[in-house]
């Protein structure tokens, strides 16, 4: 069986908030898949994390707007003009149009005619992170090189895409993965039987996440010299629910003993930053900012509970199963968090975490509270979110799915 080479197409490489895809770009080279990155953005992180720095594939950029790089765009346009995929593509683009007339969908089919023009050496398969923009582009690249292509679906490209646009990529891929049951079940509906739709957590690279061996202090927030430390990873988004997550924790009694540790970026920072000095809670919250794995993982290890107040914005978009989560419980912390998405197929309430409804500080406040002064249950709940995570989210699990899913297709094709 001969394999191919895999063009893995990213909305961009490398980012701080997506180490679930470094840790499956890593897990395929070590299963043995050649790959080649192609990102529509450039980094804006300023830090990276280890696992970026052992994927070995080469990382290529298109145009992130093609009037910056007009020339790249007409080369590209001219070198495939006479070719039977440039039509191919145009109706598919012509067919997109005029439901999503934006700026953005020709964008996206000339970063895939750059994508085809400047294609990598022997590359015989496309592969799209995220079912929005990169599966746009991967789609058109798809039939302008006439190859075939698969997709890996999240949460915010599942939940904020149309679905006439999901109906269609899901038609045209080979196949496509989803990190949760939720996500599974719409992709499932809208595929209507049309395509091969699979389940494939994405689970954590337990080596890098081993086991915490130190015995938490038994602190219940009665002294004021020994606060129970509450951590959240995320970032600063609407989606993470901070504004709620404040707001509960500003309800809490005023004799308990606590400290909020908040590690992220994020556009809305600043107004959280704000909001907690208009709370009060200047004196007990602190901003860590983006943070590299090996940091954060020091962050779990020296806190007693994770929180997370995960919510649906407005426009639909929300976490699948946040990898912070998965993160915390590998950890042993006591977590609490929203019952939306895919949050209950990891934290089943009273057994592995607690579970409060979505944008409800007071039910949140009560949680936070009962998990501050009872480090017997935080212990109870860490250790049975750890045995779940163990045994239910091993990154390797997503990594045997792929190989066999993209192996199939090889021996297919012999």
């Amino acid at each position: 069986m001969q394999r191919r080479k895999i063009v893995v197409v990213l909305k961009g490489y490398p980012r701080l908030s997506e180490t679930f895809i470094a840790q499956e770009l890593l897990g395929l080279e070590r299963a043995g898949f050649d790959l080649v990155l192609v990102a529509l953005r450039r980094p804006t992180d300023a830090k990276r994390h280890p696992v970026h720095d052992e994927i070995k594939a080469p990382v290529h950029y298109l145009p992130e707007y093609l009037h910056e790089e007009p020339l790249r765009v007409a080369r590209s346009l001219f070198a495939y003009l006479l070719r039977p995929g440039f039509w191919r593509a145009l109706g598919s683009l012509a067919a997109d149009i005029p439901r999503d007339f934006t700026r953005n969908r020709a964008r996206r089919f000339g970063q895939a005619l750059v994508l085809a023009a400047e294609w990598p050496e022997d590359a015989g398969w496309l592969h799209a992170h995220f079912a929005h923009t990169p599966a746009s582009v991967t789609r058109y690249a798809s039939q302008l090189r006439g190859l075939p292509w698969s997709c890996s679906a999240h949460a915010k490209d599942i939940w904020t895409s149309a679905d006439w646009d999901l109906a269609g990529k899901l038609a045209s891929a080979r196949w496509t993965v989803t990190c949760t049951k939720t996500g599974f079940d719409r992709l499932k509906e809208l595929a209507n039987g049309n395509s091969s739709v699979h389940l494939s957590y994405h689970g954590l690279d337990l080596d890098r996440f081993g086991s915490f061996g130190e015995a938490r202090k038994q602190h219940d927030g009665s002294a004021p010299d020994e606060p129970v430390i509450v951590v959240s990873v995320g970032r600063a988004v609407e989606k993470k629910g901070y504004d709620t997550l404040l707001e509960a924790l500003a309800l809490l009694p005023g004799d308990l003993a606590w400290r909020f540790e908040h590690i992220g970026g994020g556009e809305e920072l600043e107004r959280l930053k704000a909001l907690a000095q208009k709370l009060g809670l200047d004196g007990r919250v602190s901003w860590e900012g983006a943070l590299a794995q090996e940091e954060v993982l020091a962050h779990y290890r020296g806190a007693d509970i994770f929180a997370l107040a995960c919510r649906i914005t407005a426009n639909g978009d929300r976490d699948g199963l946040p990898n912070v989560l998965v993160e915390a419980a590998s950890q042993r912390l006591a977590c609490v968090s929203t019952d939306i998405s895919g949050v209950p197929e990891l934290l089943s309430p009273d057994e592995t975490g607690l579970l409060v409804p979505t944008e409800d500080p007071i039910a949140l406040a009560q949680a936070l509270e009962r998990l501050i002064r009872d480090p017997v249950l935080r212990a109870r709940l860490g250790d049975a979110a750890e045995r779940r995570v163990r045994g239910n989210f091993d990154h390797m699990a997503s990594i045997g799915q792929l190989k066999e899913l993209f192996e199939r297709e090889w021996r297919a094709a012999e």
